[in-house]
């Protein structure tokens, strides 16, 4: 099945009834003085064929997911919503080839955005990557890891991501209430170097949390990317198998990018890239510059003719490097900046086909109730609630 995200049409799918899978005893004849000697055992008579169960994503499993079964408000289209291919997550048909498809539909069923296709996740990670002034001295509330449950949750977000610690402080707690997602690996900020997170949770620990999904941070650009590389695709593997859904934050950083090209559109494309084909269901980047760092992609750029004059155009570019809109992915918020300027990014991500954004420091650094206001003003903006 084949579908261009942007082209508006509806995929090809079988209106057939399912083949039967019941195969039929083939009939044994009665044996008299005329018949034949029995077959050798060496030779048995052939079996009748058995009609092989469709597999997710095929058109037989698909076409079984029509308006009157699927979620209210997941259309399939290309305008940031989950197309056809993601829909097959949501189907009950699926939960016997892939126990992560619970998981996944968790996270795009729950608060003010479900069932609408689109994502708004709050991650507090900032504590272990930046430290506890530079993340919570602005909103000392936030110095309490159970604040941070009670902003997703009275917020309406999606999910709620974080280390095992402040996972842990509220997990019991708040059980139930929000979709958790399990930061598997983080980085300090205390020495330079190479960037390589250390490995600071298990697929296990987002079990014995009631996660729905575990979330990892690779770093291509960096000469230790190779090591990270691996280890998701090992945890993303377990995670698949246990019923987890597989978040990965792609951030380009290292000695291989120049400062400016941690976010120029070339490189952010293929982060996102990377990450798809490391297994990832969701995958966060940042917004994308028009700067090209590489010469080579510079080259095809110009002569293909690629629009990324504007930041819709960009992130729509983003979007179609992640397999064509068959997996989902997100922007992150970046760094703290003016309210009417992160309105701005998300229009744009918005128009450009994006799924939603990953809003941290931007959020829980204000008031309680400026930092609801405030997602919930971004949620109804990816809801077309508001412009």
């Amino acid at each position: 099945m084949s579908q261009h995200p942007s082209s508006g049409a509806s995929p090809s799918v079988s209106s057939s009834p399912p083949v039967s899978q019941t195969a039929v005893a083939a009939p044994v004849p009665t044996p008299t003085a005329s018949s034949p000697p029995p077959a050798s055992p060496s030779k048995p008579t052939p079996k009748p064929a058995t009609a092989t169960p469709p597999r997710p994503g095929s058109a037989r499993t698909v076409g079984a997911i029509q308006p009157g079964n699927t979620p209210t408000g997941i259309t399939g289209q290309s305008n940031g919503q989950v197309d056809q291919s993601m829909l097959i997550y949501l189907d009950p048909k699926c939960m016997a080839y892939r126990p992560d498809a619970t998981s996944l539909a968790r996270l795009l069923s729950h608060g003010r955005l479900g069932g609408t296709g689109r994502l708004v996740i709050l991650p507090v990670d900032q504590g272990f990557e930046h430290g506890p002034a530079r993340s919570f001295a602005a909103n000392a509330a936030g110095y309490d890891p159970r604040y941070h449950f009670e902003l997703a949750i009275g917020a309406g977000c999606n999910a709620y991501a974080a280390p095992l610690g402040f996972l842990e402080a509220g997990a019991a707690e708040f059980a139930g209430e929000i979709p958790l997602i399990l930061k598997l690996n983080n980085s300090d900020s205390l020495a330079g170097g190479e960037p390589c997170p250390a490995l600071t949770g298990s697929v296990d620990e987002a079990l014995r949390l009631g996660c729905a999904a575990i979330g990892f941070t690779i770093y291509p650009g960096s000469t230790l990317r190779n090591t990270m590389y691996e280890e998701i695709r090992a945890l993303g593997e377990e995670a698949k198998r246990k019923g987890l859904a597989v978040v990965v934050w792609s951030y380009p950083r290292g000695s291989g990018l120049s400062k400016e090209g941690e976010t120029a559109i070339d490189i952010v494309a293929y982060a996102a890239q990377i990450a798809c084909q490391l297994g990832a269901h969701v995958v966060k980047v940042k917004l994308p510059t028009s700067h090209i760092e590489q010469a080579a992609a510079k080259k095809v750029y110009e002569k293909e003719r690629v629009p990324i004059a504007t930041l819709a155009e960009r992130v729509r570019h983003v979007v179609q490097s992640a397999f064509n809109g068959r997996r989902i992915l997100i922007f992150s918020g970046g760094e703290a900046k003016d309210t009417a300027s992160i309105f701005d990014e998300v229009r744009a991500i918005r128009d450009g086909g994006g799924f939603g954004s990953i809003i941290g420091r931007n959020s829980f650094q204000r008031p309680r109730k400026e930092a609801i206001d405030f997602l919930q003003t971004v949620m109804d903006i990816y809801a077309g609630r508001t412009k």
